[in-house]
């Protein structure tokens, strides 16, 4: 039954585009179109500005080198925490740390803020990466 009406139906549309006459656009189409076109509004173009301009940039470059600078070479005392339970030895006793010490750089040691702010770091991106998927897929949903 199904292909009886889809015979019918291609039949039906071979015979009215046979039947039908052959539309061409008038003599002054083109000129017609792209006054309409040339008279619609234009939109204004919103030019880029940075979130973060190139001083902000060069001010947090600054600040986040003098950080590491005073993590590194500053005064390395720690008080006892929750924290110190934790294992980190893997952080000071692997093979890169290992390496670098061959270079002549025998003082070279990992303070413990420079670790927790390594980890601070790591959990903030993967809170941050879920919280953006969540808003980019909120956006390509409307």
């Amino acid at each position: 039954m199904n292909e009886q009406t889809d015979k019918y139906l291609d039949q039906l549309a071979k015979k009215v585009m046979k039947d039908a006459p052959l539309e061409t656009p008038s003599f002054n189409f083109t000129n017609t179109v792209m006054s309409q076109v040339s008279g619609l509004s234009h939109n204004k173009v919103i030019a880029y500005k940075p979130l973060i301009s190139k001083t902000g940039w060069t001010f947090i470059s600054v600040g986040f080198l003098t950080l590491i600078f005073f993590v590194l070479f500053g005064n390395q005392t720690s008080s006892s925490g929750r924290l110190d339970t934790i294992d980190f030895s893997m952080l000071s006793n692997n093979v890169i740390t290992q390496a670098i010490s061959n270079f002549k750089i025998p003082s070279f040691t990992i303070s413990k803020t420079l670790t927790y702010a390594i980890v601070l770091f790591g959990v903030m991106v993967c809170v941050q990466i879920s919280f953006l998927k969540h808003h980019f897929n909120q956006r390509f949903e409307n």
